[in-house]
């Protein structure tokens, strides 16, 4: 084991001093703990042949679904023999395939990746984001498509939000801006984002304020236009649960309407032949349409056209072909149903099987459409459909080395601490022997609305084809069910998810798939939370742990990285009642002297979304409360929240979780 790290005198915090990344000490801590924890990795006897195996499965041919714009398809492409994704257009769906963006190019060290890329509504100029080692931090930049020359005017520093909307002329895009200053905290500038309007040519210095900073960091804002250009739309995010929608009529309003004021509710707008279409769980849970015309667009006067489904919790609303494509899940499937634009039923999009679909991909008026399917046992497929016929054909697929016959995936339901019932996916080989004695990786996340589903990822398939056991179960938090399934695990209510998790576990065990011995967990961000959280509330359950770019610290979470903008998540430490709360199961401050499962940790050295001291503090401090047991902590370079996105870091990365699990639960 390492040796015990420095303490300071701060009874309840005695890591704080890891929080000051830029301190020379504590550089020198995280170098001697990667390294130890790097040197051990490659020791564990799984380790080459995993590193073997993540190769055939990482390095694919694969192409996604097309983007239509002017005539041109613009789509991305992996290749075996590259690092990184790469973006083509052709003209026509059968033109000559041509490179756009190839990050590969970009840097020696592959440290520069592709963020956002928008083609323009004639298909001539893209817009596009550079992150420097994966981070959130960008900026975007104008490429024109037929040359593959960069505009050396057009370059918008501060888009580490910015998601373009290029007006119809293809002339110019609104855009999220944050200034560059080093004088902002970290911490408080989602306040100063504000949104603009570029005109191509001009320098972003005189880009026009369409609405000013919010002032509030806890707020997300967004601005776009409409396809046809008629209307402006900024909306107001206030944390996941609610928003504010604001518009304006071109040409014909000189100030920002309030559309409506979101109190527990979210909002997103469509238009479409000088309509509004709003899609919202105000008054319904699992959401519904409302037909707003914009000279009347008071609350009162709004016609509803889809009412709420209480089977299903619809998750997104699109106007494809003249016609509204909604995709939901019923039960943690995905489903996609076609209405008309006067809300009269036409038909289920009919799906490969249980898994998980993409919403329909097409323009407003473009009887062409893409989605995509997969489920924990069939690889990614892109379908083309027409929205007249409901005719569909495979596009393209993903040919991965596995054979998911051999494997079967169940839908279970257990009782919570409470008696709600939780529905869990288990995959396991289809001869798998319910004895008690199965390695079983447990795999959580549990909030911000987030559903897991039935999709494929081939992380787990050297887990299964060694016998090992996925489970993945659907807690409170997450999306799945519909809005009051999130409100069910947030803010004061948030220990239910890690209740659900402790089932979930109990469940595995009760029901003879695995002991205490062979079960681990693993969850990132928020998962990391809850891995965390699950850790130190019920470290008996559990016999190793992976958590990977955590919130670990709640009492101080807000202070660095984005942490602001998940107060209304997770509740405000300066408050004195939701401090409670946060107390009551902030994973560091319930370190105690005890045995504890074992722990590798996983943290980016440029993450700049959940700052890295969660990870540091509460691995110092499990070193020294549990110093006979392992606490690992390995450090991704050049990577951001979302780990390094090189393949072969990938490769890496996933190789040394399942190896160090494998080790653990004794699976060979």
């Amino acid at each position: 084991m390492l040796p015990p790290t420095r303490t300071e005198a701060i009874p309840t915090d005695p890591y704080r001093w890891l929080e000051d990344e830029k301190s020379p000490e504590v550089q020198a801590w995280m170098k001697t703990q990667d390294t130890f924890t790097r040197e051990r990795i490659k020791e564990l006897p799984a380790r080459e042949r995993l590193l073997a195996r993540y190769r055939e499965l990482y390095y694919l041919d694969s192409m996604g679904a097309p983007i239509k714009r002017g005539g041109r398809y613009f789509y991305v492409r992996t290749h075996k023999n590259k690092e990184k994704a790469v973006v083509y257009w052709k003209q026509g769906a059968t033109g000559e395939e041509k490179v756009l963006l190839d990050p590969n190019t970009w840097s020696t060290d592959n440290t520069i990746s592709l963020g956002v890329w928008v083609p323009s509504w004639d298909g001539k100029k893209v817009v596009f984001a550079q992150k420097p080692n994966a981070a959130d931090e960008s900026t975007l930049y104008v490429l024109d498509v037929e040359t593959g020359k960069r505009s050396e005017i057009d370059v918008i520093t501060g888009a580490k939000y910015a998601s373009p909307s290029w007006l119809p002329d293809s002339r110019a895009f609104i855009y999220e801006w944050l200034p560059v200053d080093s004088t902002i905290p970290v911490s408080e500038r989602p306040g100063y984002c504000e949104v603009k309007l570029h005109k191509l040519g001009d320098a972003p210095a005189k880009d026009e304020q369409l609405h000013p900073k919010t002032g509030d960091p806890k707020t997300f804002i967004g601005g776009g236009v409409s396809r046809d250009g008629k209307f402006q739309f900024v909306v107001i995010m206030r944390g996941w649960n609610e928003n504010d929608v604001f518009f304006k009529r071109v040409g014909k309003d000189k100030t920002w309407q309030l559309l409506v004021a979101g109190k527990d509710a979210k909002y997103s707008v469509d238009s479409w032949k000088g309509q509004l279409y709003v899609f919202t769980d105000e008054g319904a849970p699992n959401k519904r349409v409302f037909k707003v015309d914009p000279n009347k667009f008071e609350r009162k006067n709004w016609k509803e056209l889809i009412p709420e489904d209480k089977d299903a919790a619809r998750e997104s609303l699109v106007i494809v072909g003249g016609h509204f494509a909604i995709a939901s899940l019923k039960k943690a499937v995905s489903t996609v149903e076609l209405f008309t634009l006067e809300g009269k039923k036409v038909r289920d999009v009919e799906l490969p099987g249980l898994g998980t679909s993409s919403n329909l991909v097409g323009d407003e008026d473009d009887d062409e459409v893409f989605f995509s399917f997969s489920s924990l046992t069939m690889p990614p497929q892109v379908f083309r459909s027409s929205v007249k016929t409901g005719k569909a054909e495979v596009y393209s697929k993903v040919d991965v080395p596995v054979d998911p016959s051999k494997f079967e995936v169940r839908q279970v339901f257990y009782p919570s601490k409470d008696g709600t019932q939780i529905s869990m996916f288990i995959v396991a080989k289809k001869d798998v022997v319910l004895d008690g004695n199965n390695p079983v990786l447990l795999y959580g996340y549990g909030g911000f609305d987030v559903s897991l589903r039935s999709s494929f990822t081939s992380f787990i398939y050297p887990w299964l084809e060694a016998g090992g056991v996925y489970a993945m179960p659907n807690l409170r938090g997450g999306g799945e069910y519909g809005k009051a399934w999130h409100d069910a695990g947030k803010g004061a209510k948030k220990q239910n998810v890690f209740d659900d998790f402790h089932a979930a576990a109990e469940y595995l065990i009760k029901e003879k798939w695995t002991t205490p011995k062979r079960l681990a967990i693993r969850g990132g961000s928020n998962g990391g939370l809850l891995v965390g959280v699950a850790m130190t509330q019920r470290p008996e359950l559990f016999k190793a742990v992976v958590c990977a770019v955590p919130l670990l610290d709640m009492v101080r979470y807000h202070l660095y990285g984005s942490g602001k903008t998940w107060i209304p998540e997770y509740g405000d430490p300066e408050k004195p009642d939701e401090l409670k709360t946060l107390e009551a199961y902030s994973p560091y401050a319930h370190i105690k002297q005890t045995a504890y499962p074992s722990l590798l940790m996983l943290s980016s050295d440029h993450d700049d979304r959940v700052d890295p001291f969660h990870a540091r503090k509460f691995v110092a401090w499990m070193q020294a409360a549990s110093p006979k047991s392992v606490n690992w902590l390995r450090i991704e370079a050049n990577a951001g929240h979302g780990g390094a996105d090189q393949v072969a870091k990938a490769i890496e990365n996933s190789s040394d979780q399942v190896a160090f699990l494998m080790d653990q639960l004794g699976l060979k």
